[in-house]
């Protein structure tokens, strides 16, 4: 997931951190000291999905050197943690890989005495994270979000509150679906009344045959490219990510995002430590760093994508937790679901995405 910098909100950064001398210091909400680590931390994470800020804070503090190299899929990360000389010591997968993970037994146990600032995930978010790791054993949440549509009320005059609008021949030309097999094929299960996690057959078929149909309608699929077109109202109608919705309102006050009545997925991508870590008590120190209450709303100000951190979301403004596109309704999380891993069931799901990429 392609996480970006919502620069707009800059101004408000900068108020809320007016406590930082410089990028090598920050007032640390929880009386937090880091004593000198050394050595390398080797960081996978997603494309602008950190405040480098942070990253040089952390340098400062504890003396160890971050290298921080950027994935673009799940599945990417994975090829490279499998590799035999796999370098990393923290990354940030997704729910369903996570599960897999564990499954593989590819990860360590987290020493929550190294994490106290562990206490600061809202405890709201277990609902959905015990689905795939019980009790927290291995991963925090990091970041988390819906899918949904971003639609532009000057083009879209009806109300928006299904996923059936993707298909409206009235759009032709101005609906984006996003490139991801499980979101596009998930949500389009959601509405035809299937589960996301579907192990049928019959039903995988049916959403293919389903997004089949709508190709002459789609402008095709995409990932950052469709956001920009959003914002610059090139298009009426997109399947996103609501971190992605959230900034492009921010720049658009023409757009406006929903959660579909049919349900979507809730997605969380949480910080792991693979077995074949070097530098644990490094990897360690920076989860607790991150899950520090400044650091927490300092990063989400940044990326834009909702925070699971309590202590930060306490220290965001109403911009932030007022908005139901950052800060969705118990309401809307009732209707939604996580990715949850299908093992080799998967190989249903990527045929029938390469029927339907071939239809565009």
């Amino acid at each position: 997931m392609k996480k970006i910098l919502c620069a707009v909100l800059i101004a408000v950064m900068l108020l809320t951190f007016a406590a930082c001398k410089s990028t090598a210091t920050i007032e640390f909400a929880d009386g937090d000291q880091y004593s000198e680590i050394g050595g390398e931390l080797n960081v996978l994470n997603w494309g602008e999905y950190i405040d480098p800020e942070l990253i040089e804070i952390f340098e400062n503090e504890t003396g160890v050197k971050v290298n921080y190299v950027e994935m673009t899929s799940n599945e990417e990360m994975l090829i490279k943690l499998r590799s035999s000389d796999s370098p990393y010591d923290l990354c940030f997968p997704s729910d369903y890989i996570i599960e897999q993970m564990i499954r593989e037994d590819m990860l360590l146990p987290l020493d929550y005495s190294k994490i106290p600032n562990a206490k600061n995930i809202d405890p709201k978010m277990n609902e959905f994270t015990n689905v795939f790791d019980p009790g927290a054993k291995y991963s925090l949440p990091y970041m988390w979000g819906t899918v949904g549509i971003l639609y532009n009320t000057t083009m879209v005059e009806e109300p928006v509150d299904s996923w059936g609008i993707l298909w409206d021949e009235k759009y032709a030309g101005n609906i984006w679906m996003y490139d991801s097999v499980r979101d596009t094929i998930g949500i389009t299960l959601k509405y035809l009344g299937y589960d996301l996690n579907t192990r049928n057959e019959a039903e995988v078929a049916a959403a293919r045959d389903k997004l089949i149909e709508q190709a002459p309608l789609r402008k095709g699929f995409g990932t950052d490219n469709m956001r920009t077109s959003m914002i610059n109202g090139k298009a009426a109608l997109a399947l996103i990510y609501s971190g992605d919705a959230f900034a492009a309102i921010d720049e658009n006050e023409d757009l406006a995002y929903i959660v579909p009545k049919e349900g979507s997925n809730v997605w969380y991508d949480n910080v792991v430590i693979p077995k074949t870590a070097k530098n644990v008590e490094a990897a360690l120190a920076f989860i607790n760093f991150l899950n520090d209450g400044n650091v927490a709303a300092k990063n989400t100000e940044y990326i834009c994508y909702s925070t699971p951190n309590k202590a930060a979301m306490d220290r965001l403004g109403e911009e932030f937790t007022e908005d139901e596109t950052y800060n969705p309704s118990e309401e809307v999380l009732a209707r939604c679901e996580v990715f949850h891993d299908l093992g080799e069931f998967v190989e249903v799901f990527n045929a029938a995405w390469s029927k339907i990429k071939s239809s565009n």
